[in-house]
């Protein structure tokens, strides 16, 4: 690979999408947590 190749990234756009699909997802695992703990709490 030389040092003039092109890198191989996606677009600015692209990457930007990813990085919030990523962040949406870990805000989602996050609140199902919270609801689980919730609700199993809520019972006792």
């Amino acid at each position: 690979m030389l040092w003039s190749d092109p890198k191989n990234e996606p677009p600015k756009d692209m990457r930007d999408a990813q990085a919030m699909i990523r962040r949406l997802t870990l805000v989602l695992a996050l609140a199902m947590l919270v609801v689980v703990y919730v609700l199993g709490v809520g019972h006792f």
